[in-house]
């Protein structure tokens, strides 16, 4: 097998839906993004390939899409990956597979996402989940058709670890601590491009406090919390009994789940062969990658899950990696490796993670590459390991090693 190195890359600041890249399509954002990258790292521009991560997307080859308006050349193919959150994850390691098995020498890979922009879809009228207000949320398990599947599935986790409502908002207020820290810091100043005038992440809240975390809003009721444990009950025929409602604390909050984003973020692996023929500057080795599934109504499990298969596929202890990037897409993920790793939750997004800069699906496992590469470079960290779920109760993983440790 080829060694893959990671040459460099970027991202574009994360706005909220709604926010500073609400005009801008999807497609759009990634090429302005994909441009920036091309003008700082020539070698984009010869490529043999984009491999892109796209959830909510308009559809069709994407990445096509935006490789094209990006002003790449049309001979450099383009291709668009659906694992949902995983998305970028997924797009890298396939990235890493194919220079690995030497089919491919330089490869550009990441993804990008518009929830501003999601478009609204509709079944045939054929179809049994056919209704006239269409549908914005996919179907992930053959046992709902939910578009809160992925809320639902981080409550019922959250229920069956038996977590406090206390004990995940306090990674919500460490996330946003350690994020505001970092971009005072100018930490990612390397790796972040302005994209139509933008400025900074407008996820990160100054102010978060336990005080704060504790007046937001649930976003279950009891009743339906008891609904999600019994998988006889139904609101409307089948309501749970005041039995079922006892003891029933909702815990899912609009803090401790991370909201709905925009952004672009895109990395360039390239073989050995490649770094020496054209005089690359490798900055971390791609050493080993993995997916894996857990039950679809408790995806945010994947993450951890995800990350314990690709310790014992490389023969590694948890306490040999330096630095543990996760996607905190629910603060539940974080709770759960804290419980799995107690001794090394420092290590874990020690630059806060996407309880604050927040989750553009598409693009975060992209995203969570390029702060672990930054927070190796900057802290002289040897091993790094990122992992995120997907929804569908999926997961990918990815183990790097910094070339330049001191």
């Amino acid at each position: 097998m080829e060694k893959v190195f990671l040459i460099g890359g970027m991202r574009s600041h994360i706005g909220l839906t709604g926010g500073i890249f609400k005009n801008l399509p999807a497609e759009e954002l990634a090429a302005s993004v994909l441009k920036k990258l091309a003008e700082k790292y020539s070698c984009v521009l010869t490529a043999d390939g984009l491999f892109c991560g796209n959830a909510v997307g308009t559809g069709g080859n994407i990445a096509r899409l935006a490789a094209l308006k990006a002003g790449f050349s049309e001979r450099i193919p383009a291709l668009t990956i659906d694992m949902q959150c995983a998305s970028a994850a997924a797009s890298i390691e396939l990235a890493m597979a194919k220079i690995g098995s030497g089919l491919a020498d330089i490869l550009v890979a990441g993804g990008f996402e518009s929830t501003s922009m999601q478009p609204v879809r509709m079944y045939a009228k054929t179809d049994s989940r056919y209704t006239e207000e269409g549908f914005t949320v996919a179907q992930f398990s053959p046992d709902t058709t939910s578009p809160r599947a992925m809320l639902e599935g981080a409550e019922r986790t959250c229920q069956k670890h038996g977590f406090t409502r206390e004990e995940l908002d306090a990674f919500v207020v460490r996330s946003h601590r350690l994020a505001k820290q970092a971009r005072e810091e100018e930490r990612l100043r390397e790796v972040i491009v302005s994209v139509s005038g933008s400025t900074a992440d407008e996820g990160i809240r100054d102010r978060m406090s336990p005080r704060l975390a504790a007046r937001m809003p649930k976003l279950f009721t009891e009743k339906e919390v008891a609904a999600l444990l019994d998988a006889d009950a139904d609101l409307t025929t089948h309501p749970p009994s005041a039995e079922k409602l006892r003891g029933i604390t909702p815990l899912l909050t609009a803090a401790n789940a991370c909201l709905t984003n925009d952004g672009a973020a895109f990395v360039i692996l390239a073989s050995e062969k490649a770094v020496k023929k054209y005089g690359l500057q490798a900055e971390a080795e791609l050493l080993a990658g993995c997916e894996f599934g857990v039950d679809p109504r408790y995806s945010p499990e994947g993450a951890v899950e995800t990350g314990v298969r690709l310790l014992h596929q490389c023969d590694l202890q948890p306490e040999q990696i330096d630095i543990f990037e996760y996607n905190e897409a629910f603060a539940v993920i974080s709770a759960l490796f804290a419980r799995k790793y107690p001794a090394l939750t420092e290590r874990y997004c020690p630059w806060g993670g996407a309880l604050a800069y927040g989750h553009p699906y598409g693009a975060s496992g992209a995203i969570l590459l390029l702060h672990l590469w930054q927070e190796l470079k900057q802290e002289n960290g040897s091993l790094g390991m990122l992992s995120i779920a997907g929804a569908g109760g999926l997961g990918t993983a990815l183990l790097i090693r910094n070339c330049n440790v001191k």
